[in-house]
């Protein structure tokens, strides 16, 4: 059966991520500019095919300075790197509303499977027609094996910038229309 292209709706999705700050606190942060190849069955998803495209230039954690330091050469290198990227490699039900899927992600050239656990919100008709699926997945990955080596020691002991980063990826889309003839 052949798949179904879905169109990420980027009015209400989001991917965001977070990590310790100072030992103490959590920073968050998302990437504005992002976009995702989607071929899914919602009655069969453990048969779908994903793969996400991230413009790293986009990060913004609502502190200009820090974003620039993200982008340097300390993290994210955005002018030898300028993307991130997630392909599904196989997809696991766990059941009804869950699945994994597991996919390579690649940050700074550095690609490791990972596995991103994903609910599954449903599928519904929109008013205007639409045949729309909600999904929310959470991973968390460590920087350090990415090449995100950057960090200092604080007086008080511990680092300025935690290694683990949960990542979310908040998703609606709708279901590509077939196009007619003329």
């Amino acid at each position: 059966m052949a798949l179904d292209k879905w169109i990420v709706d980027k009015a209400h999705s989001d991917l965001t991520f977070r990590v310790r700050h100072m030992v103490i606190a959590r920073v968050s942060g998302t990437f504005a500019q992002w976009d995702a190849d989607l071929r899914l069955d919602p009655d069969n998803l453990e048969a779908s095919e994903i793969e996400v495209s991230v413009d790293t230039a986009s990060i913004d954690t609502r502190e200009a300075a820090r974003d620039t330091h993200l982008r340097s050469e300390d993290f994210f290198h955005v002018e030898e790197h300028p993307r991130i990227t997630f392909k599904s490699k196989r997809i696991e039900k766990r059941d009804d509303e869950r699945v994994r899927v597991w996919g390579d992600l690649t940050i700074r050239s550095t690609t490791r499977e990972i596995p991103l656990d994903v609910h599954y919100s449903g599928r519904l008709t929109d008013p205007w027609g639409n045949d729309r699926v909600g999904f929310e997945g959470r991973t968390e990955i460590n920087r350090k094996d990415f090449g995100l080596e950057w960090n200092t020691t604080l007086e008080t002991g511990g680092m300025l910038v935690g290694d683990k980063v949960e990542i979310t990826v908040d998703l609606e889309a709708t279901r590509k229309k077939e196009e007619t003839g003329p």
